[in-house]
């Protein structure tokens, strides 16, 4: 039976893909390794899981149900395996691929709607109806992926009073945050990024004060200036990911940030690594140090454990979450890997 302080991950997947659910999984302290011990699947493909807080404090798990129909799901998981907690709410929005717990809500960002919808948790950590949905407009030069609005990331920032929301379809990160009135997203600013960047998720500095944005459609990286008070996002450098110019045909997916802020990596689709960079001091420089495979296909999602030591790739078309040591220089090196299939995210508890 598994205690309830032991470290657990839990693994969202792909059931149109021929994954189980939400897969829990066991921590090794010593090792990092995961062994699977129960499976949920009573909600289809769930994609991206985040974790909130009960009024009394027990955990509650949710998923993203990425369906044209999307909803959201939540489980007790102070138990030894997740009960579900109600039935899965609709977000009013399709296709939801990221959430995120913000001031007593969880935000979704809604792929196939370009939307971001918030739903407001009960003390017992339902979530109930939307209180609102933040719709957005406009496309981008590829025509393929970018021919409307596709949210694909919600992020808040420290304060918990801004959400960024990365919208790949539209070249934009826009900053909302949520009307106190009715607990809906409401749009702040729309930050533009160059044309066909294709933005797909980003990641905060520890310190709060840059934003690192990993675009799809490009393999670059852009650096914006945070300013917390203002809720100001600005554009201030791009560095590419392959400097030479070469392995442009790929879609880079999830970018990790050091504790200290030092190392940067981003998983990368198509090469089936990932990219180690440096950030220098300010925060406003990347240079990249070298790359590693990635363990598996199809890297969706890469994490950082919370002893920062670390790092984990879910490999969506190999079916595996493969963990990998860091080195003193933030290299990561190959230390295992459990057999998921079309694994898709990595959360610890």
């Amino acid at each position: 039976m598994t205690s309830t302080a032991a470290p657990r991950a839990f693994i969202g997947s792909f059931t149109s893909s021929g994954g189980r659910g939400i897969v829990q999984a066991t921590v090794d302290p010593g090792t990092g390794a995961l062994t699977p011990t129960a499976v949920v699947d009573t909600v289809p493909d769930p994609s991206y899981l985040a974790l909130g807080r009960r009024a009394d404090g027990g955990p509650v798990l949710y998923c993203v149900s990425e369906r044209t129909e999307g909803a959201v799901a939540a489980f007790d998981v102070a138990g030894p395996a997740p009960v579900p907690l109600g039935v899965p709410v609709p977000v009013r929005g399709a296709d939801p691929t990221h959430l995120a717990v913000v001031a007593g809500h969880v935000v979704t960002a809604n792929y196939g709607s370009g939307s971001v919808t918030a739903l407001p948790l009960g003390a017992d950590g339902v979530p109930g109806a939307p209180g609102g949905v933040l719709g957005n407009e406009g496309s981008g030069p590829d025509p393929e992926r970018q021919e409307g609005p596709h949210a694909h990331q919600v992020v808040p920032d420290p304060s918990g009073r801004w959400v960024l929301s990365v919208d790949l379809g539209t070249d934009a990160v826009r900053v909302c945050e949520l009307d106190p009135a009715t607990g809906g997203p409401r749009l702040h600013a729309s930050v533009p990024l160059p044309p066909g960047t294709g933005p797909r998720h980003l990641v905060l500095h520890p310190r709060g004060t840059h934003a690192y944005v990993l675009g799809e459609l490009r393999p670059v990286v852009t650096v914006c200036r945070w300013d917390g008070a203002s809720g100001e996002l600005r554009p201030v450098a791009e560095f590419p990911l392959f400097p030479d110019g070469s392995d442009v045909h790929v879609q880079p997916s999830a970018p990790v940030i050091s504790r200290d802020g030092r190392r940067l990596w981003a998983a990368v689709r198509g090469t089936d690594t990932v990219v180690v960079l440096s950030v220098d001091e300010d925060g406003e420089r990347l240079e990249v140090l070298t790359s590693v495979p990635c363990g598996g296909s199809w890297p969706r999602d890469l994490v950082l454990d919370p002893s920062g030591r670390r790092l984990y790739a879910a490999n969506e078309r190999s079916g595996d979450v493969t963990w990998f040591d860091l080195d003193e220089d933030g290299v990561p090196r190959r230390a295992g890997a459990v057999d998921v299939p079309a694994a898709s995210s990595v959360l610890f508890v």
